[in-house]
């Protein structure tokens, strides 16, 4: 129980239904679906794609998706890859001979096509209730008239201005950077999303509205065709799961890195991270130590599923054990290998919870902030920059190649225990991910946290050759930290931002969202 003297937030308890995302028109939107008839499907959809309006600079109907579904009355757990391809004329000896020597992240080269959408109406078809028209009724309206920009958003709107281009300038700026609580509408693409209510997925990968995508995309020199759109198709996949202290961690398999988490909690499970302070030096020391090698092995191993060999390797408890032997407790090692690149990417993440227990861990991202920079002219349509995270490394198995998928650091989660599925949950920021699931794993499963306390807590990330400290550590451990070697960096942006729902056993639903975000949990 958290210390009611001090600022805070409780965990919101709820019966019927719950979501948890990084804002509340989501939401609202999304219990509102619940209340009129809807499943967490229906309700997981609509508060998504309201996201892309809320929070333009991480997400929208440009991106990518990925979705773990937990089926009423059961407690198996679904993938759904909702992650788009490189075009067909992608091309990694291109862009070498270009110069480059990774996807130039701003460019329609980082274009991967967008699919989201594709999922969206996959899963409304296959496990909705209500179908796509009817989900995206009460969401078309908020495009059309606008939402004030919340305090979060604006601070990022202004960090990231400097990456929109071209029109995209014009859609998502116009005049100046928008302030906290400035109206930002999109009726543009309002009038793509009435497309996708009256023709589903037809509505935006073929038409009037792929036209459009595709104009952009080759005017700004990307390879991108109509039958690039046209062949874009989600597919459902089995999970990827490994054990942290009896409790299993269900991840989305490859090109997500749900497999580094893994990986990570192997390693930490060969140290009694439960003896430790749990906001202390050696806590954090072994923990950025353990992700720079869960790290590393993603780097080298992690692609896209049809082309990756070693995910066995990466997933095997013993691999995590081997590992361990690597770090030295009192002292820090070197960087490993690169990161994709030590920038700051984020996401938005929404879970939502129903009556029956059907369970959606969603997340839905345009990669950096304003994704590639560049926009449809006539739908205004951000088109995300995934293509970013391939690597033009000759003969590894995340080189760019067409109709591939690159790795994503996007990654919804779920925990199991005992074989119940009890919490959906994901961490955005990024490369942080992985890690930030088994931080929050572990300040519930080590340090007995409820989850709004196991996501409040402060975090720390071993990135780019420094350790990112939020400014909860005392500066004792900042001191500690860096006579083991660490060099110490307070980023300017805070680490991530995580939501989750506790399905309790004894009925009610517990729901946890991050105040680093502006957003909240809310039930019925």
């Amino acid at each position: 129980m958290r210390d009611f003297h001090r600022p805070g937030r409780s965990p919101v308890l709820a019966r019927n239904g719950m979501c948890a995302t990084s804002h509340p028109l989501a939401a609202k939107v999304a219990i509102d679906v619940l209340e009129r008839g809807g499943n967490a499907v229906d309700a997981a959809i609509a508060g998504a794609i309201l996201l892309g309006l809320c929070e333009p600079q991480m997400t929208g109907i440009g991106g990518d998706c990925f979705v773990l579904l937990k089926p009423a009355g059961s407690d198996e757990v679904r993938a759904l890859n909702g992650s788009g391809r490189a075009p067909a004329g992608a091309s990694a000896q291109t862009l070498r001979a270009q110069g480059h020597k990774t996807v130039p992240a701003h460019s329609p080269w980082a274009v991967t096509v967008p699919g989201a959408i594709d999922a969206f109406c996959t899963l409304s078809e296959q496990e909705g209730k209500l179908g796509i028209e009817d989900t995206l009724a009460p969401v078309i309206p908020y495009f059309e008239e606008g939402v004030p920009v919340a305090p979060r958003v604006a601070f990022d709107w202004a960090k990231d201005a400097a990456t929109l281009q071209g029109h995209a300038r014009r859609a998502y700026l116009g005049d100046d950077i928008p302030a906290t609580g400035a109206t930002f509408a999109s009726p543009r693409q309002a009038a793509a999303l009435r497309r996708i209510a009256a023709e589903g997925r037809d509505g935006f990968y073929a038409g009037e509205v792929a036209e459009d995508m595709v104009a952009a995309l080759t005017k700004a020199g990307g390879p991108h065709t109509m039958e690039d759109f046209a062949a874009t198709a989600c597919d459902w996949a089995d999970p990827v799961s490994g054990l942290y202290k009896g409790t299993e961690l269900v991840e989305h398999p490859p090109n997500g890195q749900g497999a580094t988490a893994i990986l990570m909690a192997n390693i930490l499970a060969q140290f009694d991270i439960a003896a430790m302070d749990p906001f202390g030096a050696r806590r954090t020391h072994i923990e950025a130590e353990a992700a720079k090698l869960a790290y590393d092995a993603r780097n080298r191993f992690l692609a896209d599923a049809d082309h990756m060999t070693r995910l066995e390797h990466m997933l095997d408890p013993a691999t995590g054990a081997a590992l361990a032997e690597l770090i030295n407790p009192k002292r820090a090692t070197p960087r490993l290998t690169e990161t994709a690149e030590a920038v700051h990417k984020d996401t938005i993440y929404i879970t939502v919870v129903d009556r029956d227990r059907m369970a959606v861990s969603l997340i839905y991202s345009i990669f950096h902030g304003f994704g590639s920079g560049i926009a449809s002219e006539k739908f205004d349509i951000l088109f995300q920059n995934r293509g970013a995270g391939f690597t033009l490394d000759r003969w590894h198995p995340n080189e760019i190649a067409p109709g591939k998928r690159p790795m994503h650091t996007i990654i919804p989660a779920m925990l199991r225990e005992g074989g119940r599925v009890t919490m959906p949950f994901g961490v955005m920021g990024g490369q942080y991910q992985p890690n930030g699931h088994i931080r929050v794993l572990s300040n519930m499963l080590d340090f007995g946290m409820d989850a709004q306390s196991a996501i409040d807590a402060p975090r720390a990330f071993a990135d780019g050759g420094v350790l990112k400290l939020e400014r909860g550590y005392d500066d004792g451990v900042v001191t500690e930290l860096a006579a083991m070697g660490h060099r110490i960096e307070v980023p300017e942006t805070p680490i991530g931002g995580a939501q989750a729902i506790r399905i309790d056993a004894d009925g009610y639903l517990e729901g946890a969202s991050d105040p680093r975000k502006d957003g909240c949990a809310l039930g019925y």
